[in-house]
């Protein structure tokens, strides 16, 4: 019998601590396969640092809490990431996983946290470790995968972010409808980096396409002239537009000079820029050129940006999301029990007009590090717009009915973990990368 390590990494979404329950849940019906069950306390920093928190010994409510608890506080998230050249976080990892008789490692996480979990896949193999290494998916941004939607259909936390974006965009057309004498264009900048899943969600709030929305994904293409002469064309018909950009969206002219320069230098561990870290976001930078351009009604544009709180959302969060997400941790541990090391749980859709999916698997060699694309098909031929496909793809991830979240004192309960770590077994250690 050996002992589990579940892991974090990367950004948090509203459901990815019920895949964590799904985990924890389903390793405890097996009592004679799986021993003491482990969170590796902020991913693989904390294995490395061996700061590992027994799940085993907390409270079944603190456990059952995990649904209905957002973000990653439980157990901890990172964005630390295991490199070819860092041989000594290597030989560390395998010091740690032996002094804890461990032999099972599920990583929740993205496409690089993917990665993560392949290196370690084959980390075992090569070093002679008795270890089962299984990859859960878990991103906001729905760019695990293939652009084929064979490897995933979609990835836990997203279909709760959608469903954020639906109810923003009812809200701000109430808004916008409102204030629209003042206020005729109101901007909004939406997550997902580069990756046009999220901003394409806000056709959620709107499907009949009934309200003057227009959509900029990093994808679309346009111009900044193109934009402004988008918007007024929309002012000169509905006297308002409400706007949605990417925080990716690169503001450029017509030669394809930037306004402004939108590229970030600074960058997570992973490489990726940090949007949120910008001097001056992609829909300031939208809202400055559109008053400087004038706007053909009364009034100026206005922005806003909703910030992390549409990954962490709970009571937005999809009970369809919240139900697949603790099915896909349920398949992580089927996988290893019946399939051994190297594999990714993974969400598949079956063909046809009723939304029903099955729980599978994927190498995780082939997920690694991968970034599927918003399809180009998906884009409304305007540009500034998505297809009835993308809609229909992304309407049931949504999910029809609230999340029910206990509340004490009015206020909401979250899961909270005792701090019982396992007794350090090893010297101190130093992540290379730090």
């Amino acid at each position: 019998m050996k002992n589990v390590i579940i892991a974090q990494s990367g950004g948090p979404s509203s459901v990815i601590n019920n895949t964590l329950r799904g985990i924890i849940e389903t390793c405890k019906y097996f009592p004679d396969k799986f021993g003491t069950i482990y969170g590796g306390w902020h991913g693989i920093e904390g294995v490395l640092r061996e700061e590992l928190l027994n799940l085993s010994d907390q409270s079944e409510q603190e456990i059952s809490l995990l649904r209905t608890t957002p973000a990653a506080g439980s157990i901890g998230t990172c964005r630390y990431k295991l490199k070819d050249k860092q041989q000594k976080d290597f030989q560390r990892i395998l010091e740690v996983f032996r002094a804890h008789n461990v032999g099972y490692f599920f990583y929740i996480g993205g496409n690089d946290s993917q990665h993560t979990a392949f290196k370690v896949s084959e980390m075992a193999r090569t070093g002679g470790l008795d270890l089962i290494a299984v990859g859960v998916p878990k991103t906001i941004d729905n760019d695990v995968g293939d652009s084929e939607f064979q490897l995933i259909d979609h990835t836990p936390g997203y279909g709760s972010v959608a469903r954020y974006w639906a109810y923003a965009i009812q809200a701000a057309n109430e808004e916008n409808h409102g204030s629209s004498p003042a206020d005729p264009v109101l901007v909004l900048q939406a997550m997902g980096r580069k990756i046009g899943y999220i901003p394409a969600a806000a056709r959620l709030g709107d499907p009949n396409r009934e309200m003057p929305l227009q959509i900029y994904m990093s994808e679309s293409g346009v111009s900044a002239e193109e934009m402004a002469d988008k918007v007024n064309d929309q002012l000169k018909v509905d006297g308002r537009c409400i706007v949605v950009v990417s925080e990716g969206f690169e503001l450029e002219r017509s030669d394809k000079s930037l306004l402004q320069s939108t590229i970030q230098h600074v960058k997570d561990s992973f490489g990726h820029v940090e949007y949120g870290a910008a001097k001056e976001a992609a829909y300031q930078q939208v809202v400055n050129y559109l008053n400087e351009v004038g706007l053909k009604a009364r009034g100026t544009a206005r922005g806003q940006v909703p910030g992390t709180d549409q990954r962490h959302a709970m009571i937005y969060a999809s009970t369809i999301d919240l139900d697949e997400a603790y099915k896909v941790g349920q398949k992580a541990v089927d996988i290893a029990l019946n399939d051994g090391n190297g594999w990714m749980s993974t969400i598949l859709r079956d063909p046809g007009p009723i939304y029903h999916v099955r729980f599978d698997k994927v190498p995780l060699e082939k997920v690694a590090l991968s970034e599927r694309t918003f399809p180009e098909k998906w884009i409304a031929p305007n540009r500034i717009d998505v297809t009835d496909d993308f809609i229909r793809y992304a309407e049931p991830l949504i999910g029809p009915d609230w999340p029910s979240i206990p509340l004490v004192n009015g206020l909401q309960r979250f899961t909270k973990f005792k701090p019982l770590f396992a007794a350090k077994k090893l010297d101190p250690y130093q992540p290379e990368a730090e």
